[in-house]
């Protein structure tokens, strides 16, 4: 029942109203309003404060009315529970002791993966004596909550509302880094098999990229031979070019990623392997073995080779790869330049392309030709970034022009004028330039000129001859989602320093972070699709709520046991909070929780 206000000869009237539902004529069910008690005239009772209205609804739906004649007709409000605990001086109980609860979370995504029935059967054939289940979430849960060490992570089991490992020895955490290396490909796969049921793997676009880890110590892996000292092995901390500009040892990791923003599998190599050599092994070993239809894949230009083009090609998969303009031949450069048949949507971009055939050496050593489609394009947003990266070598050529003779250049300096001069110009010694004052005039002012022709360009090649050239290059941009899942890997979830030694477990803990970075964006997709849907899809991950800031909320969400077995739940932002297990199918009363309710809680979690 509700009261409105209706009027009447120009005079505003109370009256009490209930909505139905009935059928009319047509069979059809429809809204109707039936008159409970005509109240009389509002000035009537009007008290003269602000809102009276609005404080009337507030006070009938409260059960106690403004005005007395609709006492009657308001519902009794339950009777609030009443909780008694007592604390006694030495109990334990005195000094709170707060355990997390987002287990009621991630059990939920745990299991929805398949994960949890996975090891059960896993430990099931092996027969397994430890709790497997149970070493396998905690080293998950905290690589999300409160990365660390192996050991470390063992040594908060405890801190949980119920301890998640039940076996008390914490080096069996080593043995199940071993479980999860030798079962990867089903890890894969299970995941796999339960996101295309329930989310739907969209695979149309398939990115990848490569990233790598840094080791907490100075010297690489040894590599593993026999006794005629044969490699049996090569270790994988090897010294190669890292992307934090780190001097310690490495291990590359590739990603796949599906056009959600969910990741698909990773494949590990050692640290000093050429990132266009991953591609293969890669798809191999893990995305050609998923039984995907046909995708596009979507690479940096570091994957760029004839031979990996060809595998694509030869497991019925398309490409959209980008290609590197200075490595490219000189004719290829030219017509980049040429202004001939670029199409120009602003001043600021313009765009081109031609297909073309070329010959590559395909896995078996054989030449093959090719077809597939060039695009390139130049915006003005990459030109302003190029200048600015290479800012002190423009200014210091153009200073150079102005007055060679007020120059002595450096080694560190020479370095980056190498490819502009002739030879003879260095020192081989001491890497200087012999004489500064001869450098103008020893300048490739052709090289120079087409280093700053070729600013703002950008080349993509593709199998897929017949899409547009915009579509190719909105696809290929769609790559920045991968960065985001490095970020993440690096931020979030502190992958790197890795501490473990061995090939078997290096490998492993990077597995545990690949789960761990999947639940957590299947849980920024359950959340995203509970916000407004006017928002743009490259977005996705920027808004709504950051990695960090959703694993910040889960670490932050906890309880403390109270005598009488109740529990009461901290939190140092309750709002946002509510925000996020609302989306997730849990509506949080202001109370104090059994530890059935609290089963109850996890239970009502709704991941798919």
């Amino acid at each position: 029942m509700f009261i409105e206000v209706f009027k009447n000869n120009g005079i505003e009237y109370l009256r009490l109203a209930e909505s139905r539902r009935k059928t009319n004529q047509h069979g059809v069910k429809v809204s109707s309003k039936k008159i409970i008690l005509n109240i009389g005239p509002l000035h009537k009772f009007d008290d003269g404060e602000p809102e009276y209205l609005e404080r009337l609804k507030e006070s009938f739906k409260n059960g106690n009315p403004l005005i007395s004649e609709l006492k009657e007709y308001t519902e009794p409000l339950p009777q609030s529970k009443t909780y008694i605990a007592e604390f006694k001086e030495g109990d334990s109980s005195c000094i709170g002791d707060l355990k997390h609860l987002a287990p009621c979370v991630l059990d939920k995504c745990f299991s929805a993966l398949g994960l949890d029935e996975l090891f059960a059967t896993i430990k099931h054939s092996s027969k397994i004596q430890y709790d497997l289940q149970g070493i396998i979430k905690l080293l998950t849960y905290e690589r999300l909550l409160k990365p660390a060490s192996k050991m470390a992570t063992m040594a908060r089991n405890n801190s949980y509302y119920t301890p998640l490992v039940k076996s008390s020895n914490d080096d069996n955490v080593y043995d199940a880094l071993d479980v999860i290396y030798e079962n990867r490909q089903k890890i894969f796969k299970r995941i796999n098999t339960n996101i295309t049921k329930n989310i739907g793997r969209n695979v149309s676009n398939v990115y990848y990229d490569v990233t790598n880890f840094f080791f907490e110590k100075d010297l690489p892996d040894d590599d593993l031979v026999d006794d005629d000292g044969n490699v049996i092995e090569k270790g994988l901390g090897q010294m190669g070019v890292s992307k934090e500009n780190r001097k310690q040892p490495i291990v590359q990791m590739g990603l796949f990623l599906d056009d959600n923003g969910i990741p698909i599998s990773i494949e590990m190599f050692p640290g000093n392997t050429l990132d266009h050599l991953t591609l293969r092994t890669a798809m191999k070993n893990t995305v050609n073995n998923l039984g995907f239809e046909k995708f596009i894949l979507v690479a940096d230009r570091g994957m760029y080779s004839g031979t990996n083009m060809c595998h694509v090609i030869n497991n019925n998969n398309g490409y959209i790869v980008s290609k590197s303009i200075k490595k490219s031949k000189k004719s290829e450069r030219q017509w980049i330049v040429d202004q001939e048949g670029y199409i120009e949507e602003s001043p600021d971009f313009k765009y081109k392309s031609r297909i073309i055939e070329t010959i590559v050496t395909d896995e078996d050593g054989k030449k093959r030709k090719i077809k597939q489609k060039v695009v390139v394009y130049w915006s003005r947003k990459f030109y302003n970034r190029e200048r600015s990266e290479n800012k002190t070598f423009i200014e210091f050529i153009e200073k150079l022009k102005t007055n060679p003779n007020g120059f002595r250049v450096s080694a560190s300096q020479s370095k980056s004028l190498k490819k502009y001069i002739k030879k003879e110009m260095i020192n081989k010694e001491t890497g200087e330039v012999v004489d500064s004052k001869e450098l103008l005039s020893m300048i490739d002012d052709e090289k120079l000129n087409e280093f700053n022709e070729l600013m703002g360009y950008y080349q993509i090649v593709s199998s897929e001859l017949e899409m547009s050239e915009k579509e190719i290059i909105e696809k290929y941009h769609g790559l920045t989602r991968i960065e985001d899942q490095f970020r993440e890997m690096k931020g979030t979830l502190e992958t790197r320093p890795i501490y473990v030694r061995t090939n078997d477990h290096i490998k492993a803990h990077l597995i545990l972070c690949f789960i761990a970075l999947t639940m957590l964006r299947v849980l920024q997709l359950k959340i995203q699709k509970s916000m407004p849907s006017n928002r743009r899809k490259d977005a996705y991950w920027s808004y709504g709520i950051t990695g960090e800031k959703l694993t910040n909320i889960l670490y932050d969400w906890r309880v403390d046991m109270l005598p009488g077995d109740y529990y009461r739940m901290f939190h140092s932002n309750v709002k946002e909070l509510k925000k996020v297990l609302s989306a997730l199918g849990i509506n949080l009363e202001p109370k104090l929780f059994s530890i059935s309710e609290l089963k109850a809680i996890k239970k009502s979690v709704k991941i798919f």
